[in-house]
Order: structure tokens, then sequence, then C-alpha cells
């Protein structure tokens, strides 16, 4: 019996899906899909975990910035003290602040600081 040559929908389908891969997913249709599918898979599981990687690196950021200060702060601290004043700085600008320019971030701590010492002051409390 004579082979066949497939003609130009095999071919059409191949290079739909056609992966830069070596062995099998470069050669197979059905492993080129599995593959796909397993890439595309990932990469929507990578981008979620970008998010919570870059999240960290700036909580880091800030964290060690305000540790080297001379102003007694802690991360957690800060935050809740940003978000009490409602300043809306959120972590990706604090840790570009924290990079760029450390007395800026430290200017805005102290003055966080001062204002709470002033509002107790008022309330009685100390």
């Amino acid at each position: 019996m004579t082979r066949t040559s497939r003609g130009y929908i095999a071919r059409r389908r191949k290079k739909k899906t056609l992966s830069n891969s070596r062995g099998g997913p470069s050669r197979l249709i059905r492993t080129m899909t599995q593959q796909e599918i397993k890439a595309l898979s990932s990469s929507d599981r990578d981008r979620n975990r970008q998010k919570r990687d870059f999240r960290s690196l700036w909580i880091t950021r800030i964290n060690s910035v305000i540790r080297q200060s001379w102003v007694y702060y802690s991360y957690s601290r800060l935050i809740h003290d940003l978000y009490k004043r409602q300043l809306l700085f959120n972590r990706k600008i604090l840790a570009q602040i924290a990079i760029a320019n450390k007395n800026s971030l430290y200017v805005i701590s102290n003055e966080i600081l001062k204002s709470e010492v002033n509002w107790e002051e008022s309330a009685g409390v100390i």
C-alpha cells in the first residue's frame, strides 16, 4: 500500500499550535496541544504568583528602611497608622520612596508619630 500525503488540513492544524520545544511536543499534534494547555495554565498561575512575590518584596524593602531609621517604628505599625490617618500610600509607592529617598520616608513616619502624640495629648490619653 502506498503512503498518502496528508494534505493542507493537517499542515494547517500543526501550524496553528506549533510549539518551540524539543521532541514530541514539536512534532506530534496531540502532545503539542497538551503542551499548550499546560503552558497556558502555568502562565495563569505564575501571573498570580508574580503579584504575590512583588507585594512581599515591597514589604521587605519598606521594613528594612524603617528598621534602619532612627524612628522607633515597625512596618505593621506604620501601615496601620497610614490607614488610620487615611493617607493614600500603597506599598508599591512606599517601596519606591524608600529606595529613591529614605529621608522622605523618615519625614512621613515622623509626621505620623508627631500627629499621634498631638492627638493623644488633646484627647487626654497621656
